[in-house]
């Protein structure tokens, strides 16, 4: 700049920092003329999850996916779920080390079918993500980011080049939301699901953690879900999520179940083909159907697959509605297991 920062241009922030300051994110900081990325092979912990945990109820239904995050977030959220990651300043906390490669070849030595890139926002590790993202393909390893969605268009088109799928944190649907809760703004979140539907090939999904009093108004959840479906489609599956009190948010109930219930029901009529709760105990929201007849196609109880009834086809038995995602005619059987997992080099 003229001053004699240099201003990161990776979000929506654009950080502009001089020679030592870090950005927002904590993470990312300038050294001499560059800016730099001072958790480059670092993690907060490696763990196999089911990929339902992510959540994904579409992509590779039932199989592993070996989960990493790092530390820091460039996103001020309140409600935080993962607030000693995400909020982390303390870089002691990111004892596991894991070069691109070693990183992949543990992928495929456990079995796992993909790599998730989670806990906090990919987005901050940019360099890191995609150059672990680059070896799992070389290893035929799928790449998946969680993700709020928060960055600009020029990495935006390099990271997600290397992605397979991806779940989307649609926080809320108001300006409002974002600015006085995430400091934030929502148009660019807008802009990356338009970027993933119409100029992309990877899978997506959304969740929006419905917070009391915030963000669960039927007019709000009927303005998102209609866009959803006019601007993404139907196929594209949204969650629907329990807050519990937590990091800067204490002063709010969690969500009553009937809340995530009718936010869904919502999202049905309003035609989202597949729409589900989550961080509750509620089979027919776990559950995949038809959207055609009804028929229970995946059922589910939390993480775990009960009931596989696709057709080789996958498609519905009843009706022959084939089931939008990526899918395979066998499901993976890794169930609700979460085995954490050491990583030297």
């Amino acid at each position: 700049m003229e001053d004699g920062r240099i201003q990161c241009d990776l979000c929506p922030r654009y950080c502009r920092l001089t020679d030592g300051q870090r950005g927002f994110c904590f993470v990312r900081a300038r050294e001499g003329d560059e800016i730099v990325l001072t958790t480059y092979g670092r993690s907060s912990g490696f763990c196999i999850d089911p990929i339902e945990k992510k959540p994904l109820n579409h992509f590779l239904p039932g199989t592993p996916v070996l989960s990493f995050g790092t530390a820091g977030c460039n996103l001020g959220c309140l409600f935080c779920q993962n607030w000693d990651i995400s909020k982390s300043r303390e870089f002691d906390r990111l004892a596991d080390q894991a070069s691109p490669q070693s990183l992949a070849q543990v992928a495929v030595d456990l079995e796992c079918r993909s790599v998730a890139f989670t806990y906090n926002d990919p987005v901050i590790f940019h360099e890191y993500a995609v150059d672990v993202a680059q070896a799992c393909r070389e290893q035929g390893v799928k790449n998946v980011a969680v993700t709020a969605g928060y960055v600009c268009a020029e990495p935006r088109e390099e990271f997600y080049r290397w992605m397979d799928a991806a779940n989307v944190d649609l926080k809320a649907f108001t300006e409002d939301f974002y600015t006085q809760t995430c400091a934030g703004h929502l148009e660019p979140v807008l802009e990356t699901l338009l970027y993933l539907r119409h100029e992309t090939d990877v899978w997506f999904e959304t969740t929006t953690l419905i917070i009391p009093g915030l963000n669960d108004s039927d007019s709000e959840i009927e303005e998102m879900t209609q866009w959803v479906v006019e601007n993404l489609g139907p196929d594209v599956p949204m969650h629907f999520s329990a807050f519990h009190p937590d990091w800067k948010l204490r002063d709010r109930p969690a969500t009553p179940p009937a809340t995530l219930t009718r936010a869904r029901q919502i999202a049905m009529k309003n035609g989202v083909r597949y729409a589900y709760t989550g961080n509750v105990v509620d089979p027919d929201g776990d559950t995949t159907s038809c959207h055609e007849c009804g028929q229970h196609l995946i059922v589910r109880n939390w993480y775990a697959m009960t009931a596989w009834e696709l057709t080789q086809e996958l498609a519905c038995p009843s009706c022959g509605t084939s089931c939008a995602g990526v899918l395979e005619p066998r499901p993976g059987d890794w169930g609700a297991r979460r085995q954490p997992v050491y990583i030297g080099g």
